[in-house]
Order: structure tokens, then C-alpha cells, then sequence
């Protein structure tokens, strides 16, 4: 059996494996292990690979940012710093045509600057945005879909565990990957905001339930407005975590573990000072920090063990010369590449993705000629869509557990989201387009 045929068999056999319901990691590991035995015949090497992915896979000091910055989003999470920086956001913008959409948008886009999790900005801003939205003529349906289309910022602003992830599998300075995604996140913020008034403008329909919207129009309401003083109360925590951290990073003054241990401090300081830790609060965000850190880190152990397989069986050279060959060239493999992506996110979770197809990709991308930290940014805004897609569609999923109405399909957030994944798609085509959107600032 010839090498690519050997990596076709082992990749379809793990991703049948994850649709089983297997766990990824036991999957990778699986197959990992198994794939050693097969092509060096020997079930020696395979335990000794294992044994060397499992102490070298997460030796490194730069691992520690994982349960650094997951602490820091979820301490920022249970502070209510998301809904004190939707409620500036919704009194600066109410006035605007599809304001409270906008609003949305930019609250997720400064909450995504401290959090890297879209599932805690889908969850947060489900609770705080979806329920004004409504009560305001919102449609239901817009007002989901802006949740779930918005908190996938979070894996693109940094920090960014998918980000971590990728830099880890790719070998590549997780730094630089935070910086590469400052320009395409706040460029894919802006493309958000803007779909959303052009929407508001051109199809209101779409946007707002236009028999409430009359209801409303007719009652006298008085609107709650905040002081200049009492805004700048509520953004000051959340505008000086993010100086801190992106300040921090960008001058170099912070390594990525470094900013997520000054960071995770600054959010414990703000959950102290706001009273947000007692109830058993604080537990439950150590128990959670614990288990999210100790998912991924394992991920990580299965994926380098994983890696090591497919560099075994030289699946990464048989595929390349298989690219090269058919003279496909460098944006031939790239589109070919992120149609894989795409379809793969309609199955898949985003970890499964990255883990699955960057050990395999990432080799094949450098031989084009490609940078690795763009080649990174396409990936994690390839795989971002898969968040919104069906069947699968995390965080639509994560809107509908948090909101609890049976009333809301999970169908009509879907429906809701389409528009985000395809101005995603846009912003996507721009960075493959031009790279220097994620090189300008590393």
C-alpha cells in the first residue's frame, strides 16, 4: 500500500471514528498508535512514540497560557463585564438604524479581546442581548443569529485558544499568531456591523418585527441613559484588561504566558472588587478552568502523537507531491484546503478540525511558499464558520441551551446566522487575498 493511500485509510478511519461518537483524543490516539504499528511493523516504536508525545507534547512552558487565559475569560465572564459593555454599547448606539444589532457586535468585539472563548461570548451576550433585542422589535430570529454570529470573534481577537492550539500544532510563536488576528478580527467586527445597517435599512423586514416596532412607536418610554461617568465606570475594567493584555503583547513588554498570568490577575482583582466569587462561584470557575485546561492539553498530547504518525508514514510529503503533480499551485491547494475545512465544520467541532488537519496541512502550506502565521489565520477563520453551519454549529447550539425557550428552533438560529457566515466568507477571501491583513503588525 503506497504512502498517500496508507494516510487516506488513517485520516478517513479517524474522522469515522469522531462522527462514532469516539472521543478526539482517544480517536487521535487510537490511530496514531495503530498507524505506527502498520507501517514500521513494530509495536515498540509505537509505545515509545506514545511515551514521547505524552512528556514532550506539553512540556513547554508556553502551554500554561491555556488555563491562564481560560481562567481570565471566565472570572471577566462572571464579573457582568460583557453586559456592562453591551449596555454602553446600547446606549451609544440605540439612535442607530439596527443599533442594537451594532451594539452586539462591539460589545462581543471588546468582550473577545479578553475572553478567546466564543462559546462564553455566545453564552454571555445570549443572556444580556437577545432579551433587549427583542423587547426593543428586534426579530428573534436577528437577534440569535447576531449572538451566535458575533461571539465567533472571540476565537479570532486575541487571545485565542484555537489560536494557541494551532500555533502549538504548527510549531509557530503563539504571539505572533495573537497579533496576526488583531487586523482580520476587527475587520470581520466592522464587516458585522455594517451587514447589519445595510439589513436594518434595506430589508427591515429581515431585522425587526415591524408590527412592534409600530406597538412601540406609539408608547411614550422613557430610555435608561448613563452619564458620561457612569459609561466610563462600567468600560473602565474591561478597557484597562485589554490594554494590559494586548498592550502588553504588542510592545513586547509580555510573553503569551505572561500576559494571560497578568491578565487572569487583573479579572480576579475586578471579580473581587465587584463581590462576583462568593455562592460558590469561585469554585466553579477554578473546576471549570480545570477541566476546559485539562481537555485541550490532552488534545494536544493525542494530536502530537497524532503528528508523529503521519510524519512516520511521510503522508505529508506523498500528499504534497500529489498537489504538485495534479498543478493544483499554491491557491489551487489553498482553496482545496479550505473547502475541506468547510465541509469538515458542518461535522466537527473546531478543536477536531484543527487537530486533525493542521498536522497535515501545515507542512504542505510551508513547501508552497506560505507563511505559516497567515496560513494560521486562514485556518481559524476557515474553521470560525463551522461554528455557525448545520448540523453541528457550536455556538447556535449554545445560544439555544442558554436562551431555554422552546418558542426559539434551533433552525431559525441557523437561519439567523447565515448572513454572518457569509460576510466571514468575504473577510476570508480578503485575507487569502492579502496577507498583509495578518502580517502587518507581527
Amino acid at each position: 500500500m503506497s504512502d498517500l493511500a496508507l494516510g487516506g485509510l488513517l485520516i478517513g478511519g479517524l474522522v469515522m471514528l469522531v462522527l462514532l461518537g469516539i472521543h478526539i483524543g482517544v480517536a487521535l490516539l487510537a490511530v496514531g498508535f495503530f498507524g505506527v504499528w502498520l507501517v514500521r511493523d513494530n509495536i515498540d516504536m509505537a509505545m515509545r512514540l506514545m511515551y514521547m508525545a505524552a512528556y514532550n507534547g506539553i512540556a513547554d512552558y508556553i502551554f500554561a497560557t491555556i488555563p491562564l487565559f481560560v481562567l481570565m475569560g471566565l472570572l471577566v465572564s462572571i464579573s457582568n463585564v460583557g453586559k456592562d459593555t453591551f449596555t454602553v454599547a446600547e446606549v451609544l448606539l440605540r439612535k442607530l438604524k439596527g443599533g442594537l444589532g451594532v451594539a452586539t457586535v462591539a460589545a462581543n468585539t471588546v468582550f473577545a479581546a479578553v475572553t478567546g472563548v466564543s462559546i462564553a461570548s455566545a453564552a454571555v451576550f445570549t443572556r444580556v442581548a437577545v432579551p433587549e433585542m427583542v423587547r426593543h422589535g428586534y426579530k428573534t430570529t436577528f437577534a440569535t443569529g447576531t449572538v451566535a454570529g458575533s461571539s465567533v470573534l472571540g476565537m479570532m481577537i486575541p487571545p485565542s485558544l484555537l489560536m494557541i492550539i494551532y500555533g502549538v500544532l504548527a510549531e509557530q510563536s503563539i504571539g505572533k499568531l495573537f497579533i496576526a488576528g488583531v487586523i482580520p478580527g476587527f475587520a470581520l467586527a466592522i464587516v458585522f456591523a455594517v451587514m447589519i445597517m445595510l439589513m436594518a435599512r434595506y430589508t427591515p423586514g429581515t431585522v425587526f418585527d415591524l408590527q412592534k416596532q409600530a406597538e412601540l412607536a406609539r408608547q411614550q418610554r422613557v430610555e435608561v441613559m448613563l452619564t458620561g461617568g457612569e459609561m466610563a465606570a462600567k468600560l473602565v475594567p474591561i478597557a484597562a484588561l485589554v490594554a494590559l493584555v494586548l498592550g502588553g503583547l504588542y510592545t513586547g513588554f509580555f510573553t503569551p504566558t505572561e500576559a494571560g498570568g497578568v491578565g487572569a490577575f487583573g479579572a480576579l482583582v475586578i471579580a473581587l472588587l465587584r463581590r462576583s466569587l462568593g455562592k460558590g462561584n469561585l469554585w466553579r470557575v477554578l473546576h471549570e478552568t480545570g477541566s476546559v485546561s485539562c481537555t485541550i492539553l490532552i488534545l494536544l498530547v493525542a494530536a502530537s502523537f497524532y503528528s508523529r504518525m503521519l510524519s512516520v508514514a511521510g503522508v505529508p510529503v506523498a500528499i504534497a507531491d500529489l498537489v504538485r503533480d495534479a498543478g493544483l499551485g499554491p491557491y489551487g491547494f489553498l482553496a482545496l484546503y479550505i473547502g475541506i475545512v468547510l465541509l469538515l465544520g458542518m461535522i466537527l467541532d473546531s478543536s477536531s478540525i484543527l487537530l486533525i488537519m493542521t498536522p497535515v496541512a501545515a507542512p504542505i502550506a510551508q513547501a508552497f511558499g506560505f507563511d505559516l502565521i497567515h496560513f494560521g489565520v486562514i485556518t481559524v477563520l476557515a474553521v470560525e464558520m463551522g461554528l455557525l453551519t448545520p448540523p453541528f454549529g457550536i455556538s447556535v447550539f449554545t445560544v439555544k441551551s442558554t436562551l431555554n425557550d422552546p418558542r426559539v428552533s434551533v433552525e431559525s438560529i441557523f437561519a439567523g446566522a447565515m448572513p454572518f457566515v457569509g460576510a466571514m466568507f468575504l473577510v476570508l477571501l480578503a485575507v487569502c487575498a492579502f496577507p498583509w491583513m495578518s502580517l502587518a503588525l507581527t
